[in-house]
């Protein structure tokens, strides 16, 4: 059966209309993604704080888990977003199924692991043993119910590598109002259903994403036509696996170093007292939103890449990047101007404290003027996974972090204490942007230079 789609070919066209239409629906997404903590810790809180603080427990283990899972998923767009970009209809549905087995296998392998594991893990990360049966009651069900985590995260993104980020949308936004529907039903035993407290929280998550399960398989078999029978051959098997994981490890490790570096901040501005960590807390929750056009962006800047340079589009790539480094120029100048002057009445919205804004402000103030740089990082990020070269993204990643931002925070908080701190987040984010445009850009003409090189590429 040939590969039919509905999404429209990106290897033709405007290149900037192509990432609007594509990141468009990526933002209400993301949004509503967002909103699946805020929604569990709202309810959850009204249920006291030794609940809430049970929940708080399981945010390393359940962003572990979807590190992984968006690391898959990565790894996923970009090897299917390449054959699809080179017309391969035979490897595009090679790859998407065989994806989707190694993500039931890995969930199979997490449930169990987790389960078995509750107490001393939690133990570990410091739960004290009247807490650990409140943790169970959340972690059992979502353990569970990993295989409606992680597999949906890799059909998503195989819908978004063949262009298709509206019906990504959709599902996610979705499902996460199904999600504020039913965690106080489940929660407080509204309609009839059994109070369930913390659990209810957990089933809530289990349920809303098992219908994203399904909804993802429906669209990816039925309309899409992207998934093949499961093949039994070991060695083609495996070779799907290394193309997925080639970039997929890679994109895991890359995750998870976002969150070290607000974590070292939070250590670094505990010294300077409570309120210091209140306003950053602050400023933490407000940064996000402001970001989600570029979190949206390097969703969808993969597929883009991929397609391209399965296809051999080289001068549609180098056309990116200058789309991307103008956009996130003028989105980040915008971003540093709105925030100097709503920064404060925003900040206002989460605490009257003097103390707590004062320091938001000084955030809210100075970091932004970097949003520009850190945009291009997440961008070329994603265009180096689309790529299938995950190794620079990984490296400016930990480069940012460790190479970078440490050793100027620790002197910049020395110096000027949380002034010093927050220049020193800018300086890195402003210092990796200009890095990441470089070589992404001596990446492509590399490229560029290899096709004009080789007479039957060039000749196509």
């Amino acid at each position: 059966m040939p590969l039919t789609t509905s999404s429209p070919s990106l290897l033709e066209g405007s290149v900037s209309g192509h990432l609007q239409r594509l990141a468009l629906p990526m933002v209400w997404g993301i949004l509503a993604v967002m909103s699946f903590n805020v929604v569990d810790t709202y309810f959850v809180s009204q249920l006291g704080s030794a609940p809430l603080a049970a929940m708080s427990f399981t945010f390393p283990v359940v962003m572990a888990i979807n590190s992984f899972a968006i690391g898959l998923g990565a790894g996923t767009s970009s090897a299917v977003a390449r054959a699809y970009g080179a017309g391969d209809v035979r490897q595009v549905r090679r790859l998407v199924t065989d994806a989707s087995v190694l993500a039931l296998l890995v969930s199979l392998v997490i449930t169990a692991i987790g389960l078995l594991t509750i107490r001393p893990l939690f133990s570990l990360l410091g739960a004290g043993p009247e807490m650990l049966p409140l943790i169970a009651d959340y972690m059992v069900p979502w353990y569970l119910g990993t295989i409606f985590v992680i597999v949906p995260t890799i059909a998503l993104s195989a819908l978004r590598a063949i262009g298709n980020s509206a019906l990504t949308g959709r599902i996610m936004v979705g499902v996460a109002l199904f999600n504020l529907i039913l965690d106080p039903i489940l929660i407080f035993g509204l309609l009839g259903f059994p109070r369930l407290e913390l659990q209810g929280a957990a089933i809530a998550t289990v349920t809303v994403r098992t219908l994203s399960f399904f909804m993802a398989l429906y669209f990816l078999i039925r309309r899409e036509h992207l998934m093949a029978a499961p093949q039994w051959h070991l060695g083609s098997l495996l070779e799907s696996w290394r193309r997925v994981l080639a970039v997929g490890l890679p994109a895991v490790l890359t995750n998870v170093i976002i969150p070290m570096a607000s974590g070292v901040m939070v250590a670094l501005v505990a010294v300077h007292g409570e309120d210091a960590v209140a306003g950053l807390g602050v400023a933490l929750r407000i940064e996000p939103l402001a970001l989600i056009v570029f979190y949206a962006l390097s969703a969808v800047i993969g597929p883009f890449m991929g397609q391209n340079a399965g296809a051999g589009k080289i001068d549609r790539l180098r056309e990116t990047v200058t789309v991307l480094a103008r956009f996130c120029l003028i989105l980040g100048a915008g971003l540093a101007i709105l925030l100097f002057f709503i920064g404060e009445p925003i900040a206002h919205l989460f605490s009257q404290s003097a103390e707590v804004v004062a320091v938001a402000v000084a955030y809210l103030s100075l970091v932004p003027l970097s949003y520009a740089g850190y945009g291009f990082v997440m961008s070329a990020n994603a265009a180096f996974n689309g790529l299938g070269q995950p190794l620079p993204a990984t490296l400016i990643s930990f480069l940012r972090v460790l190479g970078v931002y440490l050793p100027l925070a620790w002197l910049g908080n020395r110096l000027w204490g949380m002034t010093g701190l927050f220049a020193a987040t800018a300086a890195a984010n402003l210092l990796l942007g200009a890095l990441s445009w470089w070589w992404l850009r001596h990446n492509l003409r590399q490229r560029c230079a290899a096709v004009t090189s080789t007479p039957h590429l060039s000749a196509n």
